[in-house]
């Protein structure tokens, strides 16, 4: 029974964990709305392009909350856990609870694990709702400036597959009820030999990407052999690729918009084709270590609640959070960029900025009394 009773939580750990999830939750908010509320401000440029009027302006805010919140979760994790932890240092319930047993170890636990519930949701938001959400606010945007069925525009697109590199002039991603296609058009297809000698060429005025290859409409193609050049007109033709709508896409897409799945195929069509994959790898080993930073960040900062926040007041509490926070961001930033500029693993450029934040908390943990 002893056994048991030491696995479930007591009624003063839920009592602590209770007012972290409620500080953390307020915080939140807070942050959520102000970001919403500055965000719909520079909306109002573009009302009145095409049908894009406030309402949809709205609507499109709505369908980025989820990404929103997102981003900003492990900022409000860090201030409100420290908001949290703050007030109650400064009132003497955190000594009164250690009173009772809770040792810091258990109180650091406890946090964690109020915490671990709302980054676990926010991993399978960032995942699903969130990238939906934004695709769908894209999608809302483009067709109401656009007054047409187009749910995203590319201009001047280049990509790779294999010997053969694709050209396009313009253009769109569209959707007619469940079919939705990938148009191109003014499209040059440039095929080479292994040698680098150009093979031949492909001018098509369109091409869509449909399931198991392309199709290309009003075609002029030029062969170029050793001696000659062939040139054949036809009115469709097919090319068997590879190439699919995400590795396309990937090229135009913002990569923080983009769940880790697609991230990842972007990646291999990248490394498969011999092109830089650095901005998805960054976003891809950043979802990866998400959870890991937002626990780690709010675990690292308990310690100033065991010493320097039990004086002050709300503001010196605000104060030490943001610091804190933005402190481990500006680490970690810096890190990932030394991984883009002298190509080592993301991992490491993720990992190492949480080990050293930690290290200095342990330090500091250990020397706080009370």
């Amino acid at each position: 029974m002893a056994v048991f009773g030491k696995a479930f939580p007591k009624v003063h750990e839920l009592f602590l964990g209770r007012i972290v999830l409620g500080t953390v939750l307020l915080t939140w908010a807070v942050l959520l709305g102000l970001d919403v509320m500055l965000a719909l401000v520079s909306e109002v440029s573009d009302i009145g392009k095409g049908s894009y009027d406030f309402p949809k302006a709205v609507a499109y805010m709505a369908y980025t909350v989820p990404r929103r919140a997102y981003t900003l979760f492990p900022t409000a994790a860090v201030i409100g856990a420290l908001m949290a932890l703050g007030q109650l240092a400064a009132t003497s319930e955190l000594t009164a609870l250690r009173a009772v047993g809770l040792s810091r170890r258990r109180l650091s636990l406890t946090v964690a694990g109020a915490l671990a519930v709302l980054t676990l949701a926010m991993v399978v938001n960032g995942e699903t709702l969130a990238p939906w959400g934004q695709r769908q606010a894209d999608a809302l945007k483009a067709s109401a400036k656009s007054n047409d069925l187009i749910v995203a525009r590319y201009s001047g697109l280049w990509a790779r597959e294999g010997e053969v590199i694709l050209n396009a002039v313009d253009g769109d991603e569209r959707d007619n009820g469940d079919d939705r296609w990938l148009e191109l058009r003014d499209v040059s297809l440039y095929e080479f030999e292994p040698d680098g000698r150009l093979k031949s060429m492909a001018v098509a005025k369109v091409a869509e990407h449909r399931p198991g290859g392309w199709l290309l409409r009003d075609v002029t193609r030029t062969t170029f052999a050793e001696r000659s050049v062939a040139r054949r007109q036809v009115a469709e033709e097919r090319w068997d690729s590879e190439l699919d709508t995400t590795a396309l896409t990937a090229g135009m897409a913002k990569p923080r918009y983009m769940p880790s799945p697609e991230l990842k195929d972007a990646i291999d069509y990248r490394l498969r084709n011999g092109l830089d994959a650095g901005d998805f790898q960054e976003i891809y080993w950043g979802r990866w270590f998400y959870a890991l930073n937002a626990l780690a960040l709010c675990l690292a900062a308990i310690p100033f609640a065991f010493g320097s926040l039990r004086s002050g007041g709300l503001g010196k509490r605000l104060f030490i959070g943001i610091v804190f926070a933005l402190g481990f961001w500006l680490l970690q930033t810096q890190f990932v960029r030394l991984a883009q500029v002298y190509k080592f693993d993301f991992r490491v450029a993720y990992l190492l900025p949480t080990v050293i934040m930690v290290a200095v908390s342990v330090m500091l943990f250990r020397r706080r009394s009370g």
